[in-house]
Formats: structure tokens, C-alpha cells, sequence
């Protein structure tokens, strides 16, 4: 790194630029090795999960099954042991210095391709203590989160389809996982249902598919390609139903998303907005919400993502409030 950049402050933008610039391995059969942004989703979201605690990430079976299981959603090849232990090892290795290893005694030099000879050669990998904040931040954590999506697996010459289907294959993950009955705090557990690569996957395909605009005021506002005003929003819970296909997914303002959530308008089954009647507004500098009253949202090109009509129902017999 040069010494420009050393003296560059390690904040969020500083970190997303080290995201989307990972040394990745590419080759013509193959393409981009994900390997390494896997291995970073993997961790962040085991720090979510709250079952990396503090900011020595050790080779553990947990990390270990987690980057499997985004593996073989994530990537197009079948998984071998060099596929985490070459990341876990050489992710130090880019140009912003980020990821550093703690060596074990009996290190004698060169690079572990197995799980094992990893395991004798590195007691445990650590994040700058900077990046290791931003990822207990939920915020922040979304960024970095969004960051990696967007720049490894979701750009601009990712067909939709594509995209849409690494979201169904976590919907259906969600779906086959089981909440252990264990005190999650004594046996800490990876959980598809709470993860946040999940719902950024879902977040990212459904304000795709509604072009970055707000269905319910069509707003639409970009900073950057990763930074908008827009959430995919589910219409029924996902706590309550772990449903996160695209049928239940709409794109809404951080406003209306809000709205929605709390039952402040709904939606009839000609997808036209009902408003509930006991709102009080002052919106000098905007239309107010009463005002879209009968209006119809903004619907996805393809009819095939519009959402279903029983989340729809759901939601206007069990959250709306007339």
C-alpha cells in the first residue's frame, strides 16, 4: 500500500473500497474465485449472529460449516478443503490491509491448501479493530454487507435470473433450517433463518426488480450503485412466516416501509393503496400519505414479480388498521 493510502482514514468508505477490491484468483474456465468474499460473509454474519464474539476468528467447525453452506448456494463448484483454507490464509495479502493471522508456533512457512495443516500452521485470524466495530453496527454492517453483494455477485452483468435464484436457494435453506431447543448462549448455533446475508440477497433482488423506486410514492434516490433510499420489504414477517420470496418482497422509502410494517395503509387485490382513515399530517413539502389513497403502486415489468395477492390479504386482515 502506498503511503497515501496509509494515511487514509479506516473508516466505512474506507472498508467498502477494501471489499470491492479483494485479490481474487480468476482463470478463463472458471471466472472470478469467490472463495474470499464467501469467507467475509461467512465471518460477518457469524459476528451478527453473535457467535464471533470478539475479534479472533479461529477455525472452528461453525465458521467452517457456514462457508459450506454459502458455498454450495454462492459458487458454481463443488467444495474442497483448499477452498477455505487458500481464502482464511491469503486474504491478508490485498491491497488494503485489513485481515492479519495470528501463526501458531509450529509454523515453518508456506501456504495451507488443507483445513488441517491450516489449523497446525494458524491459531486464528483477526479484523482491524476499526472494521471489527463497523461489523457490530447494524448499519454500518448492512453497508459492508451490500458492498460485497453487489461488487461480487449481483453487478451489472449479472442476468436478474441469476440473482433471483441465489435469493430462492437461501429462501429455501431458510426454510430446511431448525432452531435448536439448546441455550443458544452455552452452544451458539449458525441460523440461515437469522441471517443477514439472506435478507440483503432479498433486499437486493426485490429493489432491483421495482428499479431502485419506493412501489408506494415511486421515489427514487441512488448516492451510489450500493446506497439508495429504497428496502425490500416482506409483507408478511419474516420472523413469523421465513418467507422471502419475491411474491412477499416489495420496494418501499425507509417512510413507507415503516408505514407498511405498522398497518398504516395496505393494499387491495387490484394493487390499488388503502390508507388508513385517522391519519394526522403536516407535509408542506411533500404529498401526504391520505393523498394515495386509490392509487395504484408501482409494479415490476413482469407480472410474475408482482407480489401475491395472499400476502397482500394477510397483511390487510392482520396488520392494516382501518
Amino acid at each position: 500500500m502506498s503511503s497515501s493510502e496509509a494515511r487514509q482514514a479506516k473508516n466505512l468508505e474506507y472498508y467498502c473500497k477494501g471489499l470491492s477490491n479483494i485479490k481474487v484468483h480468476r482463470n478463463q474456465k472458471q471466472g472470478v474465485n469467490l472463495n474470499q468474499p464467501i469467507l467475509l460473509l461467512s465471518v460477518i454474519d457469524l459476528i451478527a449472529q453473535g457467535i464471533i464474539q470478539e475479534n479472533r476468528i479461529f477455525i472452528s467447525d461453525e465458521l467452517i460449516h457456514t462457508f459450506q453452506k454459502y458455498w454450495s448456494i454462492l459458487s458454481e463448484t463443488d467444495f474442497k478443503g483448499s477452498d477455505f483454507a487458500l481464502p482464511f490464509f491469503h486474504l491478508k495479502n490485498g491491497k488494503y490491509k485489513f485481515w492479519h493471522l495470528q501463526f501458531s508456533a509450529e509454523y515453518e512457512g508456506g501456504r495451507p491448501q488443507t483445513i488441517p495443516k491450516l489449523k497446525h500452521d494458524v491459531d486464528h485470524a483477526y479484523l482491524d479493530d476499526e472494521l471489527f466495530d463497523l461489523v457490530q453496527d447494524r448499519q454500518s454492517r448492512q453497508e459492508l454487507v451490500d458492498e460485497l453483494i453487489a461488487v461480487w455477485f449481483a453487478d451489472n452483468q449479472k442476468e436478474l435470473e441469476d440473482l433471483l435464484k441465489l435469493n430462492q436457494n437461501l429462501q429455501e435453506e431458510s426454510v430446511l433450517d431448525v432452531d435448536e431447543t439448546s441455550d443458544l448462549k452455552k452452544n451458539p448455533k449458525f441460523s440461515m433463518r437469522k441471517s443477514i446475508i439472506r435478507e440483503a440477497f432479498f433486499r437486493k433482488s426485490v429493489i432491483h426488480i421495482y428499479e431502485y423506486r419506493c412501489a408506494f410514492c415511486q421515489l427514487r434516490v441512488n448516492r451510489t450503485l450500493n446506497q439508495n433510499i429504497v428496502d425490500g420489504a416482506h409483507i408478511k414477517p419474516f420472523a413469523q412466516f421465513y418467507d422471502s420470496q419475491i411474491g412477499n418482497g416489495i420496494s418501499l422509502c425507509k417512510n413507507h416501509h415503516w408505514a407498511l410494517d405498522r398497518g398504516w395503509f395496505t393494499i387491495d387485490d387490484t394493487y390499488k393503496i388503502i390508507v388508513a382513515q385517522d391519519l394526522q399530517e403536516d407535509s408542506p413539502f411533500a404529498k401526504p400519505m391520505k393523498e394515495f389513497n386509490g392509487e395504484k403502486i408501482l409494479l415490476p415489468t413482469l407480472d410474475r414479480y408482482w407480489p401475491e395477492l395472499e400476502s397482500i390479504r394477510w397483511h390487510r386482515k392482520n396488520i392494516f388498521r382501518v
